[in-house]
């Protein structure tokens, strides 16, 4: 029996313009997938109606063409699956897993802050530097949330870390190939508290989303940035939540602009477009991010196909 080709997926947001980072990232899971014989998606996360416009998904298109990436067609836009997302959520909510939280992001802080003035000691960050949700909302009863929610009070699903853990009632890991060889990195979830699987003015959230957006494109490696690779922990509780399979994992370097940190489109660095307008080439490009032509296609390449890890 033949084995099936990997699948990798370039997964941008047309909510501003592509920079160097995002086509490193383009680049190189063409390059992987061509090496391996397997295929390359196109998916766009554009599950923000406000920021992500028809006009800035034309001009990312028209870039990823540019630089040469090959995709597979049609492409996914999130915002024509939102049934796929409500179904999964609609999953963890019946297994109480998920609770409606109250609480906006200047109460969090208010909260975070309340607490240090009392304690004296730090409210605990996730990874990325914001207060974990406190647990008031995730004590309340039934009745008490029912109340809230028949009162119009606004709120977002968030998933219950701990009632979460308790049922897998294992630890999780994944498989990391960004430092040539594959290692088995172990997930900690916990580090980011009960995450948002869904707002009321959006039906998903990113973590869910993309974890259910993997599974239904068969997505075999997943190629982003390292600054995605603690976001990975959240994954694999969602997928092993869920019974979906797992990816391989590779977290590539960041791109760095000239002050060192890391290229965003909402600071406004330089657009791809604004050095292909200057009279840079595809190559140019390519050299500017740090790789090398792409490697011909060997069956050898492929690596290691996507598998459910636990430890």
């Amino acid at each position: 029996m033949v084995a099936a080709p990997p699948v990798f997926r370039f997964a941008p947001s047309p909510n501003g313009l592509l920079h160097l980072g995002h086509a490193a990232s383009a680049l190189m899971n063409a390059d992987l997938a061509a090496a391996s014989g397997g295929r390359l998606l196109l998916r766009l996360e554009d599950i923000d109606p406000v920021r992500c416009t028809p006009e800035l998904e034309a001009m990312l298109l028209e870039d990823v063409a540019w630089l040469g990436v090959p995709f597979e067609t049609p492409v996914r836009r999130q915002s024509e699956h939102f049934d796929d997302y409500r179904a999964a959520l609609d999953v963890l909510v019946a297994e109480g897993l998920a609770y409606p939280a109250f609480m906006t992001r200047g109460e969090i802080r208010r909260h975070a802050a309340a607490f240090e003035a009392r304690e004296g000691r730090p409210w605990p960050l996730d990874p990325d530097g914001a207060p974990l949700y406190p647990a008031l909302d995730r004590s309340r009863g039934g009745r008490e949330r029912k109340l809230k929610i028949a009162s119009g009070a606004p709120f977002a699903w968030r998933l219950d870390m701990t009632a979460a853990l308790r049922r897998l009632g294992r630890p999780l890991a994944f498989l990391e190939t960004g430092g040539g060889e594959a290692i088995e990195i172990a997930a900690e979830p916990a580090l980011w508290g009960d995450v948002v699987l869904a707002r009321r003015e959006t039906p998903t959230s990113y973590h869910l989303s993309v974890v259910v957006d993997d599974a239904l494109q068969g997505i075999t490696h997943v190629v982003r940035g390292r600054d995605l690779l603690a976001s990975t922990s959240v994954h694999r509780v969602l997928q092993a939540l869920l019974a979906l399979p797992v990816p391989v994992y590779r977290h590539h370097d960041l791109v760095l602009g000239p002050d060192g940190r890391k290229l965003s489109k909402s600071r406004g660095d330089v657009a791809l477009r604004t050095l292909r307008e200057a009279g840079l080439s595809p190559a140019d490009i390519r050299r500017m991010v740090g790789l090398t032509a792409p490697e011909p296609a060997t069956p050898s390449a492929s690596g290691p196909t996507g598998a459910s890890i636990e430890r």
